[in-house]
């Protein structure tokens, strides 16, 4: 206990000190990068010709200057940037101007692309001020949209759709974008003469990345603590409460051949509703939800003794979510949205999240579950409160329940009636955003908890261009439990130290270069050791976005438990005992400015107690603007003495994207997995007939392998529409 109590105190007092350090600065670039934006009373057509008089009168933001490669000097791809608005919309226009001949690389029309793969434009809008949350809107070359919102200091979550227009209109010598984003999509307070902005342009063809308002080359151009200012003609009023309805109608044709069962037909519908209470506050409301349209999971191949992760993509839980899903770190969340109506259907849920005044932001979610099969009805709360401090910085702190209903008389149900998780989290982001980190205590509560029940951890990072040095530590209780949260492993102190260096060189082929070294290390509570990876590697970056790396790494477990290292349900290793290795591994991304590029990586070494070779490759391949073809596959080839199982397994997914306007789109993802015996077969239509309205239907099968009989499948149909 005095471990953890020092522990928690030095690495708290280590954060604020680097946290106060930032307190007087307003702002790297609000001062000195500011554009103006008068209000306009013409109608501005969405069309990609900036012909209306608004822009002629409308003060210019350019000048972009240089990010990657290199973050000196202007742009070669010059770029200008113009801003009106009306009582409803912001209206931007761009223009792209082309130094280079040849076609612009696009990968498709698919909304929320790959900004690295694509020609681009894109806005970050800071409209709180506080250089942590936002919003981002871009368009490709070819029109596709991409739009996300922004937290934790600029990360984008490309999850979020909301409504808005745009357009684009392509030249021999540059091309013309449009956006216009009505206010109501966006959440702000209301009464502030500014906002943070920025603007980025991806280049593809001189192998530049820029922006209006300059920023280091080793942060993204999204982190919101470099935006310049966008300086209001007269303040924006608050709005009275607005709300928005998205009824959906779906039908579906479900099989369980497996089990023998025969096809059922199935119809409901629902409801979500989104009640905007101020510009900074949103009630989401939905009853008798359905996520069958979300897209299919990219299947991994399983070697871990832990659960995998795969992220939340359901529309519902996205605004705002930051609240709630950033609390702890990657593998310490004591909250993760899919955990809900993973076993049982969410009859009804709201969630109330936003910002309160300048300095507050809350998030209230509460859901219900229905019984099903053995599992219980349920109801979920999550509630978040979130205190800036300093500059960029903030404390929160956070309670998840969940709480099973009606299990009295059931004799059979032998779980937890509740299960409840508290904490305390302090988040570090310097002015300068050269030092971040986190260091938080979660508590979980349910019925016969004893012993250590509790997480303390800790994490900083800084950053420079040259040099990146990151520290994380964890003591997780052995009785800690959050059972609407995503926690690996439970029972361990784990430290994991990065130091990672680059060299620029005045090369004309060469971006940059250089060492890293990182290791990942667990104890028992008694501080002896059970894991220990070691890992030093190489990497190399040219200009044309190529990139190797080469590594060696030493790894060594004590097992807790025994344990299968193929995960085929052959003869286990032993626990307690225990195993060290080495291997090395290779990795090359070819230019991703090609119509056909790919990524290959190799690993051959040790492994417990035998050996493994691993072969990982990603082929692309697009025919722009209509669609990409992208083949992905794992194959691992495991030798362990008998009377252990070796194994070869290979994972092969095979994906099709048409695109056949920004409108339409068809996906097909086939995914082969010998280790579960299973052949996946999933094709999704999309038609968006209006802004976030959509028709789907979408068909999924799976298979065994050998002889192709069907284990299950379905077919749904899905109409959803939004009303102002």
């Amino acid at each position: 206990m005095l471990f953890r109590s020092v522990f928690l105190i030095l690495t708290t007092l280590l954060l604020v000190t680097q946290a106060k350090g930032s307190i007087e600065n307003k702002g790297v670039n609000r001062s000195k990068y500011r554009i103006g934006i008068t209000k306009t009373s013409e109608d501005i057509h969405v069309d990609g010709i900036l012909d209306e008089t608004a822009w002629l009168n409308s003060e210019k933001a350019g000048h972009f200057q240089r990010v990657l490669p290199t973050d000196t000097g202007f742009a070669i791809a010059r770029t200008e940037v113009k801003l009106t608005y009306n009582e409803s919309t912001l209206f931007v226009g761009i223009v792209c101007y082309d130094p280079s001949t040849g076609r612009r690389p696009v990968e498709s029309l698919r909304r929320d692309f790959n900004f690295q793969k694509n020609d681009n434009f894109v806005v970050f809008i800071d409209t709180y001020n506080d250089q942590t949350n936002g919003f981002a809107f871009g368009v490709s070359a070819a029109g596709a949209q991409w739009d996300g919102l922004q937290a934790n200091g600029g990360a984008v979550n490309l999850d979020w759709d909301i409504k808005w227009l745009s357009a684009v209109k392509n030249y021999d010598d540059r091309w013309v974008a449009e956006f216009a984003i009505p206010f109501r999509s966006i959440r702000y307070n209301g009464g502030a003469k500014e906002w943070g902005i920025n603007f980025s342009r991806n280049d593809l063809k001189t192998s530049e990345k820029s922006s209006w308002a300059p920023m280091p080359r080793q942060f993204t151009t999204s982190t919101l603590a470099f935006t310049g200012s966008l300086i209001w003609d007269e303040p924006l009023s608050s709005s009275g409460t607005r709300f928005s309805l998205i009824p959906y109608l779906s039908a579906k044709a479900t099989q369980n051949k497996e089990a023998g069962k025969k096809s059922v037909l199935s119809g409901t519908g629902g409801i979500d509703a989104k009640v905007i209470l101020s510009t900074s506050m949103n009630l989401d409301l939905t009853v008798n939800p359905d996520y069958s349209q979300v897209e299919v999971d990219k299947q991994q191949t399983n070697l871990d003794r832990f659960e995998l992760f795969f992220p939340e993509k359901r529309q519902f839980y996205l605004e705002n979510s930051d609240l709630f899903a950033n609390l702890g770190t990657d593998n310490l969340r004591p909250f993760f949205s899919r955990r809900i109506g993973l076993n049982a259907p969410v009859q009804a849920g709201a969630r109330l999240s936003g910002k309160i005044g300048s300095n507050w932001r809350l998030g209230l979610m509460d859901l219900q579950t229905g019984a099903a099969d053995n599992t219980p009805a349920g109801n979920f709360t999550v509630a978040a409160i979130q205190r800036k401090v300093f500059r960029r910085s903030g404390i929160s702190a956070f309670l998840v329940n969940k709480q099973l209903m009606n299990i009295g008389s059931d004799t059979s149900f032998t779980g937890k009636n509740y299960n409840r998780v508290a904490g305390l989290e302090f988040n570090l982001a310097s002015a300068n955003n050269r030092w971040t980190g986190k260091t938080f205590y979660h508590q979980s509560f349910y019925p016969g908890a004893s012993g250590d029940a509790s997480v303390i951890a800790a994490n900083i990072t800084y950053s420079t261009q040259h040099l990146s040095a990151t520290l994380n530590q964890s003591w997780v209780g052995a009785d800690y439990f959050a059972e609407v949260g995503y926690i690996r492993r439970r029972g361990y102190y784990e430290i994991t130290p990065l130091v990672q260096y680059k060299f620029f060189p005045a090369s004309s082929k060469i971006a940059n270069h250089g060492p890293a070294i990182k290791a990942d290390l667990f104890f028992n509570h008694q501080l002896a050791a059970t894991d220990r990876d070691v890992q030093l590697l190489y990497l190399v970056e040219w200009m044309n976005k190529s990139i190797f790396q080469i590594d060696i790494k030493d790894s060594y477990v004590s097992l807790q438990a025994p344990f299968d290292p193929t995960n085929s349900g052959g003869v286990q290793l032993p626990a307690f005992q225990s195993f060290r290795w080495q291997e090395m591994g290779a990795s090359f991304a070819s230019d991703i400015r090609k119509p056909f590029n790919f990524l290959l990586s190799s690993r051959y070494g040790g492994y417990f107690n035998g050996t493994r070779f691993t072969l990982n490759s990603e082929l692309y391949f697009r025919i722009q603007p209509f669609g990409s073809l992208a083949i992905v596959t794992t194959y691992n080839d495991i030798a362990l003495p008998s009377p252990c199982n070796s194994a070869q397994f290979i994972l092969i997914g095979p994906r099709l994207d048409i695109t056949l306007t920004n409108k339409i789109f068809f996906t097909s993802l086939i995914q082969y997995n010998n280790q579960i015996n299973n052949i996946n077969y999933n094709f999704r239509f999309q038609w968006r007939f209006a802004p976030v309205s959509d028709l789907f239907i979408v068909y999924t099968d799976n298979s065994f392998p050998g002889d192709w009989r069907v284990k299950n499948r379905g077919l749904v149909v899905k109409l959803s529409y939004w009303f102002n």
